[in-house]
Formats: C-alpha cells, structure tokens, sequence
C-alpha cells in the first residue's frame, strides 16, 4: 500500500493549505460569535472546494469522498467554524440533490453549490428523535401537484440562510422506516420558520425550523418512501466527512503544541527541553497519525458510500482522539490554553461535536458490535467480513 498522495491530489492539499495560511488563520476568531464565514467560503470555492460533490456537468469536480476528505482535513487546521460550513455543501445534502433530485431541480441549484452561492441545509434531528429516524413525526402529504409539510426540526446548521433545506420527513402518515423520505424546502416557502436559537461551543448558530403547512411543488418531493436505506446510504459519507474535520482540528492543535514548546520557556530553558512536555507532543503524534490511517483506509473502501463498519470505527476513533489530543494541547500551553486568544481552545471546543454529529460514538460502536458478532466468520477471522 503506497499512502503518499498522487501530484493531483497533492497539488489541491497545497491549494487548500495556501487559503488556510492566507485567510482562514488570520481571521478564525471573527466567527465566534456565530457570523456566517461568507468570505471564507468565497476564497475556498475559488479553488473549486465548493464544488467538490457536485458533478461536473453541473459545474463541479465530482471528486470522491478521499479527495473531499483532504480538503476538510486541511480546513479544520485552521478553522472549526469554516469546516463545518463547507461540509454542509460537499457532504450528504449536496448528494442528496445529485442523486435523487429532479433534472430541473440539479440544474437550478448544483452550479450555484460550486460557484459558492447557494447555502444548503440539512434538516434531520427533531425534538423528540434524533438518531431514531424511524421515529420522525415530521410528515409531508401529496396534495396532487403539490406537497405540503408539517412539524419540526431541531439543531440544525444555517437554516436560517439557507437557500434549499434538504428535509427527512414521514411522507402520507406512513409508520415507520417504510414511511420515510425527504422534501427539498425552498427559502421563503409560505410556512417556513427557521431560527437560530442555539449558540454552540463551536462558535456557530444551531436552528429550529418549524414547518406549518408548509407547501411545495410536487417534484421537490425527491424520495417518497422506504427512504431510510438511501438516505443512510447518503450519509455515509458524513462518517468520512465528520472525522476528517476533527483529524484536521487535532492536527492543528499538535502544530501549535508543538510552536509553544519551541518559543515558552520556563525555568531559563524552553519548555520543549522538559520530558514531560515532549511525551505529550509524541503521544499526540501517534495518536493523530493513527487516526489517520484508519480514516484514510476508510475513505478508500468505497467511493461514495464507504464500507459501513470501517467508516463508523474511522469516525469513533478521529472523534474521540480529536478530544484527547485538543484537549492536551491546552495542557501544553497552560493558562493561555483556556484563552480564546490561543487557537487550542477554539480546536478543543469544536472538536467536541464530532461525537455527537453524523452518528454518536454509541449508536456506531453498535453498529460495529452487529457487524462482528452477528457476521464474522470465527474459521477465518476479521478477513471474513471481508474488509481486508
């Protein structure tokens, strides 16, 4: 196995980079305060990150779930806020609309995706269900050439500006998983309410959205039943995604670490000098580095919809290790670690919601559980499940 990135895909992480030193770094406190990073977005689509999930007959790249993934990787060396603004377009939202949406619809809304000027929203979570899907009371209704919609969602990214909302909902009353599927929701739609209600650790805003007969045409009604399996399958790609922000977070915690112990000094001499100080640093190393492993592994076992069981072990080990390895970052830069003015602790912060979106660290070691005990072959092992 060669891990080394091929020129082309070398040649992005370098783009991608120069944007972080150049405009990320600089202005990564400004978003705190739950501002849209808009002009972030803008320097990244300039390079085509925007466009990265979106086919290319729509403007796009079409590039895999690898290749998304070095990018968000890179972003989140520098900025939490930021990386969570761009997997909202290069993540299960965008695939939604370029797998099932209408022509018309893909036409309308996937060229501005990729130029950076359209803003998607993913509406999932509901106040009384949340990784329980089959459970959404949300319920959409054909009304002839129209659909209308009723209930509510919860903690939801930029759906107050968003353009389309992407919506998991029950459609016709159907009980059940066979019940579900998902409405595209245009902004300003008559019975739309979105507000930003919840300031998160990460800096950004969170949503309810409340829809009350909320009417649509008939074709933004793009899946209509037994959605569960397609939606998944879609979302798989946020268990590549997620983790790939928090590598990058925990990547960019150890950089810094690293640059304090050179320039703090303590008792005449750097603190960079003292044993303790270094095994930090080269715990966290391995940690990121075996984190890296798993995720890239993970990325390459399928394109788009990588293998379940890998991308859900890939997802609970980067989330998990992004909070150990921030978290020791504070520790190496002690008081000024607890300061917004040190980088470390906005990592720390935002690092801290990757175990909780795109599937719990609990509902993934689950998943993980069924696929070994249910499914491995005790003759040959883990190589019977096939993944190796």
């Amino acid at each position: 196995m060669d891990f080394r990135l091929n020129d082309e895909q070398r040649a992005r992480v370098d783009a991608v980079a120069q944007v972080r030193r150049d405009v990320l770094e600089p202005n990564a406190m400004r978003w705190l305060d739950g501002t849209w990073p808009a002009e972030n977005l803008k320097a990244l689509a300039g390079i085509g990150v925007m466009g990265m999930a979106v086919p290319e007959e729509y403007g796009g790249s079409g590039m895999g779930i690898f290749e998304t993934a070095l990018a968000l990787e890179e972003i989140g060396k520098a900025c939490y806020v930021t990386a969570m603004a761009v997997l909202g377009e290069v993540g299960t939202q965008t695939r939604i609309i370029s797998t099932y949406a209408p022509e018309s619809v893909k036409r309308a809304v996937l060229p501005r995706v990729a130029s950076g000027e359209a803003i998607l929203a993913i509406c999932m979570t509901e106040p009384d269900a949340g990784t329980d899907v089959a459970n959404y009371r949300t319920n959409t209704r054909i009304d002839g050439e129209r659909v209308v919609s009723n209930g509510t969602k919860t903690l939801t990214s930029r759906a107050d500006i968003a353009d389309l909302l992407v919506v998991f909902t029950r459609v016709d009353g159907v009980p059940g998983g066979a019940g579900i599927g998902c409405v595209l929701v245009e902004k300003g739609a008559p019975g739309l309410r979105a507000e930003a209600k919840y300031h998160t650790m990460g800096g950004e805003y969170l949503c309810e959205v409340v829809f009350e007969d909320c009417v649509q045409p008939r074709e933004n009604l793009v899946i209509t039943d037994h959605g569960i399996k397609r939606l998944m399958s879609a979302f798989k790609t946020q268990r590549i995604l997620n983790p790939a922000i928090c590598l990058g977070l925990a990547e960019g915690a150890l950089e810094h670490a690293v640059g304090y112990l050179r320039d703090r000094s303590a008792f005449g001499r750097p603190i960079g000098e003292f044993k303790g100080m270094r095994w930090k640093v080269a715990d966290m190393f391995v940690d990121v580095e075996a984190a890296r492993s798993l995720l890239w592994r993970a990325a390459h076992s399928g394109d788009d919809f990588p293998d379940p069981t890998l991308a859900a072990a890939a997802k609970i080990y980067c989330n998990q290790m992004g909070i150990r390895v921030t978290s020791e970052a504070i520790q190496v830069h002690g008081g000024y670690g607890f300061t917004d003015e040190f980088a470390v602790s906005r990592f720390f912060r935002g690092v801290r919601y990757g175990s909780l979106g795109g599937g719990t660290t609990e509902t993934l070691r689950n998943l993980v559980a069924r696929r070994l005990v249910d499914e491995m072959d005790l003759a040959t092992g883990l190589a019977g499940l096939g993944m190796f």
